[in-house]
Order: C-alpha cells, then structure tokens, then sequence
C-alpha cells in the first residue's frame, strides 16, 4: 500500500520461536536487528499492533504495543495500544495517519492468528505484508514491510468463538517476548557492527 513498503529488501529467510523456551525474547532480538540493520534507521520504523482489547486472543497486538510504548524504545514509532487499538474498523483511517506522519516509514505489522495445535506458542517473523482479517474472511488492507505474529490458539473452526476463549496467559506471554525482543532489538541494530558495511552496501 505504502511506496516505503516496498523500497527495501527485507527478504531474509522466515524466522519462528517457541514464547516458552529460553531467552526467546534474544533470539528473537537477534533475527529482527537483522531486519533493522537494513533499514539503516535514515527513516522511522513504524509498529503497527493490530487487534482489539475486546477479544482475549485478538488482544495480542494491543498488548504488544502498550508493554512497548511503556519501554520507550527508540527508533520506533508505536501504532495500536490498549487505549488506542488498531483494528478492522479503523485500519484504513489509522494507515493514512501512519503514511502521513511517517511518509518514507518501513512498516513492520504484528497481529495474532490461529493455527495447528502443534504451533500455538510459536512467534513468527515473515516476509511481506500482514493481510489482517484474512482468518475470519475480512478485506482490509495488507500491512507491513515483514510481519509478525503470535499463533494463540487453534484455527479451522469458529475463529471468533476461538479468539474469544483463548487463555489471557498464553497472549500476555507472548506480548512479553514479543515486545521485549522488538525492544532489544533497537538496541542491538543501532549499535556499531563489524558486519554494518556489509548489511549496507
């Protein structure tokens, strides 16, 4: 949707982590400072949490976004908190905002989704757009250079009865490593790298 979304090459290989094994926050601190690095931060890097306060599972965006606000990381804008969620209805008014604010921005989308049962628990960072709303048949705008989500529960059946009782364990868990690993993350892609000559040429 966005020009910026498409201006860099964010295209290394998918990455996956389980939120109960250890250090997950770290490993996954290490993978996304890779992604920063390429963006050089010569431009905003804008989070966009997407998902609702009203639903346990769909909460995992918000959750993400208010535990990452409270952190102050630098470099990154936050879109999408407990008090201001970004969701279905207000997507397309929130991303104009975004591309207003943050014209030359590299967008990176977190969401929840279901999944097998074997990958609940499991936080991934994938190439392209998020399509928001694609589980629970809804057209709205794909958002993202990469993005990232947290598998809370089963799908395949009945997705809102499903987000509805999903345990608010599991989703505060995983906004924890999710937020901390964006966090930490900052922190490593800002600081001097033998490889940075590398990552930017």
């Amino acid at each position: 949707m966005s020009t910026s979304d498409n201006r860099r090459d964010y295209s290394l290989p998918p990455f996956k982590v389980e939120y109960r094994s250890e250090n997950a926050d770290e490993h996954l601190a290490g993978h996304l400072a890779q992604r920063f690095r390429l963006n050089r931060f010569d431009d905003d890097l804008v989070i966009v949490c997407i998902g609702t306060d009203r639903s346990t599972g769909d909460a995992l965006g918000p959750l993400v976004g208010t535990k990452l606000i409270a952190q102050s990381p630098r470099f990154l804008q936050v879109y999408g908190t407990l008090e201001d969620p970004v969701h279905a209805m207000n997507l397309k008014e929130k991303l104009e905002l975004i591309h207003t604010n943050h014209p030359t921005a590299a967008l990176i989308a977190v969401d929840a989704c279901l999944g097998q049962f074997s990958h609940v628990g499991n936080i991934n960072v994938i190439n392209g757009p998020l399509k928001p709303g694609a589980g629970v048949k809804k057209e709205l705008p794909p958002v993202g250079s990469f993005h990232i989500t947290g598998i809370v529960n089963v799908g395949g059946f009945m997705e809102y009865f499903v987000l509805q009782n999903t345990r608010l364990s599991i989703v505060m868990n995983m906004a924890d490593i999710i937020a901390s690993g964006l966090a930490k993350a900052v922190t490593l892609a800002s600081t001097p790298s033998r490889f940075d000559s590398v990552l930017y040429d």
